[in-house]
């Protein structure tokens, strides 16, 4: 049976091996080297420069290309230096469409330093195809989409908008970060590229720094590999190593978060300190139906939001084994203040109007125990509110 039958999961579990072809090692060895010497003058091994290529992100590279049924996949130290890569691209004079409930890292980098070169962006609901046609104009060269968006988990058709994207000769850009190839592959539903903060899901456990593209077609993959190559934001050896070992954990990772995630949706819905809940895999999600058309999962990513923003910061001092830290995606729960931390850089005004206000809470669900996650979201919440109004909080 060919690599290209095997089910994802065992794709996954077999990255790196059986790769390596001198010794037979079960794990590809970390190519800690920056040069490489040529047999003798015109001939190269492949392999020449480590900015352009080593061995060891080759693996990585092949591996996140087929996973995401793309042609070429490039490795970047962070998943911003992966998007600001593909925004290399564009130019002077040229436009954008981008998600309006957008990561706040990709806002500060579209209007504070693609803004320097003369690159604009218009922010709308992505799955709004009227909304789309409202700001297209003869300079717009791409749609940057995320979805589910961070923080409020807004759900965009992909097949549609990158059919509407096809047909006025634009380019579509997914990022993938939150579900990951093993619950949504966007190229397959139309998509020019994906990106990833492989950082997150894809590592999986909080100890190293990188980002993936993925990109479909001969010269599109030509010109990426052109960018990357001369921008040089690319994933050392060693972080190559470690993205692909958390990888191979990927498949019983993500279905265990979406299993905790699931249940503290539910957990939430019930309590009476709780006024929102944003989950795609609640049934009375504007996007739900769309998810489960072109994804075969959910993450382990949802935000809720709190009565009164007065109970966040007790609730965030009161938590035990949920930490309170700016992160998501890996096995430990981590719960954020999107307001003051991963939107701060986004205007107040627009923040509040799209929903992501000071009651908003976002809760990158682990994998620990359930019953664990639920009893610390509990009594966190109870002195949240013997606090504030005394004596404990109805669930």
């Amino acid at each position: 049976m060919g690599d290209n039958k095997l089910n994802i999961e065992s794709r996954l579990a077999q990255i790196g091996s059986v790769k390596e072809p001198v010794t037979g090692a079960v794990n590809f060895p970390i190519y800690q080297s920056t040069a490489f010497r040529h047999p003798k003058l015109g001939q190269s091994t492949g392999f020449d420069y480590i900015r352009t290529t080593n061995p060891t992100r080759k693996v990585l590279e092949e591996a996140a290309a087929e996973l995401e049924s793309g042609d070429a996949g490039f490795a970047c130290s962070s998943g911003m230096a992966a998007i600001m890569t593909i925004f290399a691209k564009f130019g002077q004079g040229d436009h954008l469409i981008i998600s309006l409930d957008l990561y706040g890292g990709t806002y500060r980098l579209v209007e504070r330093i693609l803004s320097k070169n003369g690159i604009t962006a218009s922010y709308v609901d992505t799955n709004d195809i009227d909304a789309l046609e409202s700001v297209r104009n003869e300079n717009t060269k791409a749609v940057f989409i995320e979805t589910p968006t961070n923080p409020l988990m807004m759900i965009t058709d992909i097949e549609k908008v990158c059919g509407w994207a096809r047909k006025h000769g634009l380019l579509s850009i997914v990022d993938n970060t939150l579900l990951t190839p093993y619950f949504q592959r966007p190229i397959e539903l139309g998509a020019d590229i994906v990106v990833h903060s492989a950082t997150k899901y894809l590592g999986g456990h909080n100890d190293v720094l990188c980002g993936l593209i993925v990109t479909k077609g001969k010269e599109l993959s030509e010109e990426m590999a052109f960018l990357h190559n001369s921008i040089g934001a690319v994933l050392s050896p060693s972080d190559s190593y470690q993205l692909m070992r958390g990888m191979k954990t990927l498949a019983l990772r993500m279905e265990r978060h979406e299993y905790n995630a699931t249940k503290v949706a539910e957990f939430l819905l019930k309590h009476s300190m709780i006024t929102d809940v944003y989950y795609p895999a609640l049934t009375d999600h504007p996007g739900h139906d769309i998810q489960n058309k072109q994804s075969s999962g959910n993450t382990g990513i949802l935000s809720f939001k709190v009565k009164d923003a007065r109970y966040v910061e007790p609730i965030l001092r009161h938590i035990k084994l949920v930490a309170f830290a700016e992160s998501l995606g890996g096995v430990e729960s981590l719960m954020t203040y999107p307001a003051v931390q991963t939107h701060a850089d986004i205007p107040v005004e627009i923040r509040d109007a799209i929903g992501v206000d000071e009651r908003l809470l976002r809760f990158s669900v682990g994998i620990e125990h359930i019953d664990d996650i639920v009893a610390d979201l509990s009594q966190a919440f109870d002195k949240a509110h013997q606090e504030l109004e005394g004596g404990a909080a109805h669930e």
